[in-house]
């Protein structure tokens, strides 16, 4: 969807059995609004499939992969890194802070020098280091809720909606 920049959802563990719809619902959810792709951990490969699959009927581009070593994505990670968590700064204070260091401006145009961005969205208990290594550690609200929740109102909340006005190419 983006021109300069790639948005990046990365599904942090993957508990099979009974993470399977909810890593499902968070590729679907990357898709849908507005991140060029996902990844998933190697062990949720039947997520990873229905994912390119309505991608295939319902058009993209997106991108899916399975990557066995999460850690290292994030340490690697050469650009601006949010951490998706109820304990975190409130959304509503650090959206605009975020949208500025990626480069993204009012309605989810270009703004300042465009840096990819990697969301992390756990799916289980995450490790205190990738806390550490978070550019920001962004909270949707402080109460309980799902994480398919929290990565669909952070990212509206960083395209300000535009990513609902995103055409689809070679949708059935």
């Amino acid at each position: 969807m983006h021109e300069a920049r790639e948005v990046v959802v990365l599904r942090y563990g993957h508990r099979p059995g009974r993470d399977d719809r909810m890593t499902t619902h968070v590729g679907l959810t990357a898709r849908a609004l507005g991140a060029d792709r996902v990844i998933f951990p190697d062990n949720a490969g039947q997520s990873a499939e229905t994912v390119r699959d309505i991608t295939t009927r319902f058009g993209g581009p997106f991108d899916v992969e399975l990557h066995e070593d999460q850690n290292a994505i994030v340490r690697r990670w050469d650009g601006v890194v949010v951490h998706l968590t109820m304990y975190g700064e409130r959304v509503q204070d650090v959206e605009a802070d975020v949208r500025e260091a990626v480069g993204i401006d009012a309605a989810g145009e270009g703004g300042s020098e465009p840096r990819d961005l990697l969301v992390v969205v756990g799916g289980e208990k995450v490790p205190w280091a990738l806390y550490e290594r978070a550019d920001y550690n962004v909270g949707v609200t402080n109460q309980p809720h799902s994480e398919v929740a929290g990565l669909a109102v952070f990212l509206d909340r960083l395209f300000e909606g535009a990513e609902l006005e995103r055409d689809w190419a070679d949708a059935d």
